[in-house]
């Protein structure tokens, strides 16, 4: 009895420290947003980036969705997705979302990144980079199959569109805030039984072959599986660790790192833009396989580079 409360009294602790991590960087960006949207600067940023967001077959409307994920989170990506008033297809909200997966929280992320030993422009050329040549393969095939093409049914709730008075906005946003508090408790009470089921632990076996094709260490491939598992920060933190005391070469741990900026917290990311209504073959497998085809060629020019390096010296 002791040990179930004990187990309760973590979850319950775990629960509101992430929340908590989170609504500090999201609630500031409700505000910024909402602020931006009343001065016009969405309207502007949404015009900025209309013709990438068009090349995409994407609402222009939608880059300041991407733009709030990029610079924090994609719960705060969803928060001013669910505040606009946009409908979008399955296949839409797939590509979006595929946006949101490969780019997000950069700045953190970047950091994280750069303490392993990738430099910043290759972090941000790999993910913005790669997120744009994901979402554009994903238009064309959508384009070309005409697959995706039914409303797309979003699982949050959308409260905050046209209101006569801050009141309302401000408890449409309370309400908001809630049902993603609701989210991240069920998240985090899934990953725990995942554990405990040992579910988990088939999933990173599952995932040794495809690193094998890399071509990097066990080591490494173990450190990627925690963090294709947990997230980023816990892997490229052991990344840095290990890499710091010569347990890694710098290629396993830049390649391991960059494959970890293409996916991570893969079960979390992956629930968070299926609640949007979008495609799970294309979020889970296609991003799974793109990413590690992303990182097979960056692997083949690390080993040309390297090799010319070795033939100069």
């Amino acid at each position: 009895m002791n040990k179930l409360y004990v187990e309760l009294q973590q979850l319950g602790k775990e629960i509101l420290s992430t929340t908590l991590t989170l609504f500090k960087v999201m609630i500031p960006m409700i505000l910024i947003v909402e602020i931006a949207e009343k001065l016009g600067a969405v309207e502007l940023l949404s015009q900025f980036f209309e013709p990438v967001m068009s090349s995409l077959g994407l609402p222009s409307s939608t880059a300041v969705v991407w733009v709030t994920t990029i610079l924090t989170n994609i719960y705060a990506g969803i928060l001013v997705l669910v505040n606009t008033d946009i409908t979008l297809s399955v296949a839409q909200v797939t590509i979006l979302g595929s946006l949101m997966l490969l780019c997000h929280g950069l700045p953190l992320e970047g950091t994280i990144s750069k303490r392993a030993g990738v430099p910043i422009w290759l972090m941000l050329l790999v993910r913005v980079g790669g997120g744009l040549l994901f979402a554009w393969i994903q238009a064309i095939y959508y384009e070309q199959t005409e697959n995706g093409q039914e409303l797309a049914k979003i699982l949050w709730s959308s409260e905050a569109t046209h209101f006569t008075n801050y009141y309302e906005w401000s408890i449409a946003q309370i309400k908001n805030l809630f049902s993603i508090f609701c989210v991240i408790s069920a998240l985090i009470i899934m990953l725990r039984l995942l554990k405990l089921l040992k579910i988990e632990h088939v999933m990173s076996l599952l995932m040794l072959p495809f690193l094998k094709v890399l071509r990097i260490s066990r080591e490494a491939a173990n450190l990627a599986i925690i963090g294709i598992t947990l997230g980023l920060s816990y892997g490229g933190g052991l990344i840095i660790n290990e890499a710091q005391k010569g347990r890694l070469t710098k290629r396993d741990a830049v390649l391991t790192v960059l494959l970890l900026n293409l996916v991570h917290s893969i079960f979390e990311d992956t629930v968070l833009i299926l609640m949007l209504g979008a495609d799970i073959n294309m979020i889970l497998w296609g991003r799974i396989i793109f990413s590690i085809l992303l990182v097979m060629l960056i692997s083949q020019i690390y080993w040309v580079l390297e090799l010319r390096k070795q033939s100069e010296c």
